[in-house]
């Protein structure tokens, strides 16, 4: 007669953990304010075209330099305005970009504070105090960030300094979703798509 040994509960939640990161899903966790936080996997790492084809975006900004600090006005503490961004190395068939942003360093895992898709290929940047409103003329969308709003949401660490990382994509199509989608949704979306990639990484401190 064939015997089973009884798993413990957490060693099994570990295995369908390492599984689900494996495949790259990305897990959610609800934080004390209702909102979710999430482990991002990024979306080159599902990519479907080479990663050795996956060129480079060069993401700057004249508010901030790489791993330079976040001005106040940019911030949860100043006026809460998205910081202007600009990018060049763009593929000659690039369709469209999509700009992520996000706080790895949240304590309940990755926070998304900027989703926006579906921006023009003839755009190469975005000035500061971009429209809050859920579509821009030109035709770019905003996702849901981590506080269930669809605009850009400023750094506003609980502690510490955290990092936060301005990512741009070239894609190769217009993705199409409806306003409000998750990043989840949006990563998905953007599998296979991806011809270019870059980001910027700025930090902030509360005072």
């Amino acid at each position: 007669m064939r015997r089973y040994t009884a798993i413990p509960i957490d060693i099994m939640l570990k295995r369908v953990v390492r599984v689900a990161v494996g495949l790259g899903l990305v897990m959610t966790f609800a934080t004390g304010n209702g909102y979710a936080a999430e482990r991002v996997v990024s979306p080159t790492s599902y990519n479907s075209t080479a990663k050795s084809e996956i060129t480079m975006l060069v993401v700057t900004s004249p508010a901030f330099t790489q791993a330079a600090p976040i001005p106040l006005e940019y911030t949860c503490d100043g006026q809460d305005i998205s910081p202007p961004l600009s990018w060049h190395g763009v593929p000659p068939n690039t369709r469209s970009f999509a700009v992520i942003v996000d706080d790895p360093d949240a304590p309940m895992g990755t926070w998304v504070h900027w989703l926006l898709f579906d921006i023009p290929a003839t755009v190469s940047s975005l000035s500061a105090a971009i429209p809050q409103t859920a579509t821009l003329v030109d035709g770019s969308r905003y996702g849901m960030n981590s506080w269930g709003q669809q605009r850009y949401g400023g750094p506003c660490p609980p502690s510490g300094t955290h990092r936060y990382f301005f990512k741009v994509y070239a894609l190769d199509t217009q993705l199409a979703l409806p306003v409000g989608v998750t990043n989840a949704q949006l990563l998905q979306k953007m599998q296979g798509h991806i011809l270019a990639e870059g980001e910027l990484m700025g930090t902030y401190r509360r005072r």
